[in-house]
């Protein structure tokens, strides 16, 4: 993975990877895919890799869902989390970016499902920030900011991608990535 611009006007299409200190349980050893994001306004993302081992037709009792039924739901975070949502990735080429379209509609979701060719996830709940909330969380060094890469469109590559980011900071950051969340369970 590679350092995200800090020239960029705004974060948005950033990952926020949880630096090890961050203990807040809403955020330990994360990674979000910051969807929007505006110094003033606040911010809104997703947490990729934090799989809630249910599928989309688990929790909707809806007939026919077709390829969406069998989409793995992710906790997208503390907000909202009575509410599923859709979202669509893409790879953009041109600008070697991953693109993401939140609140899809089901309708949508299930034909892009069925086509296969955007990657199509489900979340109950979000991440949201307040103005200058992120900013704040930024400079205190609670989150890696980094470009993502294609590996976020693999929702397997996401379950390795904390440990796999954290571990390239150094030999410190490499035992607390291959150290367990919780110690005492060693």
């Amino acid at each position: 993975m590679r350092d995200f611009p800090s020239s960029s006007l705004g974060l948005e299409g950033a990952l926020l990877i949880a630096h090890p200190t961050l203990l807040d349980p809403n955020f330990r050893r994360t990674v979000l895919y910051l969807v929007s994001h505006d110094a003033e306004e606040g911010a809104l993302g997703i947490v990729l890799n934090r799989a809630m081992d249910k599928t989309v037709k688990d929790l909707l009792a809806l007939p026919d869902l077709g390829a969406l039924g069998a989409i793995p739901v992710f906790s997208g975070g503390p907000v909202s989390r009575d509410r599923m949502t859709f979202a669509v990735f893409e790879w953009e080429r041109e600008t070697q970016t991953v693109v993401c379209r939140l609140n899809v509609d089901l309708e949508e979701a299930k034909e892009l499902a069925e086509e296969g060719e955007a990657v199509v996830r489900a979340f109950v709940g979000y991440a949201g920030w307040s103005g200058g909330q992120l900013e704040a969380e930024l400079e205190q060094k609670a989150w890696v900011v980094q470009k993502p890469d294609r590996e976020v469109l693999d929702p397997e590559s996401c379950k390795r991608m904390w440990a796999a980011t954290i571990r390239n900071y150094g030999p410190w950051f490499q035992l607390l990535a291959e150290a367990p969340d919780d110690p005492s369970l060693n």
